[in-house]
């Protein structure tokens, strides 16, 4: 796997958008992050662009982010939100510079699908807070971020969930968005499950589809040779007139009861305002017991 340089103070970080618009005068506080740590910012040109739900065409969309790619004095790229619109635009990027001189790509989300490919590509980026959110984002969201993108040692414990399933879990960490993930099966974008660590989020779907997606990831083999899962916030689910009679968690531990690997629950990660930066593609070790669950990334 490979590892972005991490930045140091002076580098340059461009915030631009892959899929949702960004119209807002909203990035100040994000900015001034930056300018905190010691960095530099550039905007990118589809901060602005109003194409009904999106951040300007697909083209445009692409061109800015192909931009910041090949850019040399670039060392990060920080997209400003999710929504969808990621996929749109993935197929009319030219990866070939970046493999030679990787950068850390950052967001959640939607992101999702940009950070799959690259984990195919067998490059490393960062799950994390994205500008649009760091204005409501916790102390630990924050300092997470920069221990990820200045190469600090990063290590979580949270208290014990009665849900969790107990046991030690090491390899690579993928994953991201539950929907996106699901909508890339079957893709040249699909992960591999095989000997990794497994992160799952979510926000506003419905329980019964997230018993689909989960079903679905049963059956396409990824939970065969799964050594953990971390299941991260499950926000603002939605339920059926007649209900599906199960959260999402509960909804996860039934389909998953048939395999030994440890899981946590309620991990501080996805749609909410602790959202502790994961480094994708990084080795960790996932200890969970019933008093505490430690993530610590190698």
């Amino acid at each position: 796997m490979k590892i972005p340089p991490y930045l140091q103070k002076g580098d340059t970080v461009a915030i631009l958008a892959t899929a949702r618009k960004n119209i807002d005068d909203n990035l100040k506080t994000a900015i001034d992050l930056l300018h905190s740590w010691g960095l530099e910012v550039l905007i990118g040109k589809t901060i602005g662009l109003d194409n009904n739900q999106l951040a300007g065409t697909d083209e445009q969309r692409a061109e800015d982010f192909q931009q910041q790619l090949d850019n040399p004095n670039i060392k990060a790229i920080w997209c400003v939100k999710g929504g969808y619109g990621t996929v749109r635009m993935i197929e009319l990027l030219d990866f070939s510079k970046f493999k030679q001189s990787p950068k850390w790509i950052i967001g959640f989300s939607d992101v999702t699908v940009i950070q799959s490919y690259l984990n195919k590509m067998n490059v490393a980026s960062i799950q994390g807070a994205m500008p649009v959110t760091i204005s409501r984002a916790t102390p630990e969201t924050i300092a997470s971020l920069r221990k990820a993108l200045f190469g600090e040692s990063l290590e979580y414990s949270i208290p014990f969930d009665s849900a969790n399933r107990p046991g030690i879990a090491k390899g690579e960490i993928v994953g991201g968005n539950l929907s996106i993930l699901y909508s890339l099966m079957g893709s040249n974008a699909q992960i591999d499950c095989k000997g990794k660590v497994l992160f799952i989020e979510d926000i506003d779907e419905y329980l019964y589809h997230i018993d689909r997606m989960i079903m679905s990831l049963k059956r396409c083999g990824c939970f065969d040779g799964l050594s953990g899962l971390i299941v991260g916030g499950m926000t603002k689910m939605r339920d059926n007139d007649i209900p599906w009679g199960k959260n999402a968690n509960q909804i996860i531990q039934d389909i998953t009861k048939e395999f030994s690997f440890p899981i946590v629950y309620n991990f501080p990660a996805g749609h909410f305002h602790d959202n502790r930066a994961l480094v994708f593609g990084k080795q960790v070790v996932l200890k969970i017991n019933d008093k505490e669950t430690v993530l610590k990334f190698e």
